[in-house]
C-alpha cells in the first residue's frame, strides 16, 4: 500500500494505491496523520481508485482521516472507489457521514 499527498490551494489530495487491509492500515493511518499535521489543510480529498481491496481497516483509516481534519477545521470527502471497497463502505453505514462517490466507469 502506498500513500501520496499533494497540496493545491489549501486543499490536500491523498492518492493510496494497493490493498487496504489490516496489513497495511497501521503505517497508511500514522503517514496519513503526519501529511495531515504538516499541511493542515482546508480540506482533504481521499482518492482510492488504485486501491483493489479494503477490509474493515480501511474504514477504520476513512473514519480516523475524518475525525483528525474534523478536530483540524477541516472535512474529507472520498472518490473514486471501486465496487469490492464500495461494499465495505455501504456495510459500515460511514456513507452517512463522509461524503463517497463511487468510481465512474
Amino acid at each position: 500500500m502506498k500513500i501520496c499527498g499533494e497540496v493545491k490551494n489549501g486543499d490536500l489530495r491523498l492518492e493510496l494505491s494497493g490493498e487496504l487491509d489490516h496489513h497495511s492500515a497501521k503505517s497508511v493511518m500514522n503517514s496519513a496523520a503526519v501529511i495531515i499535521d504538516e499541511y493542515v489543510p482546508n480540506s482533504c480529498v481521499m482518492d482510492l481508485k488504485d486501491v483493489g481491496f479494503m477490509d474493515s481497516s480501511g474504514i477504520a483509516l476513512i473514519l480516523n482521516v475524518n475525525k483528525r481534519l474534523c478536530n483540524l477545521g477541516g472535512k474529507l470527502r472520498v472518490e473514486n472507489v471501486a465496487k469490492q471497497p464500495m461494499k465495505v463502505i455501504k456495510a459500515s453505514g460511514i456513507e452517512r457521514i463522509i461524503n463517497i462517490k463511487e468510481q465512474m466507469i
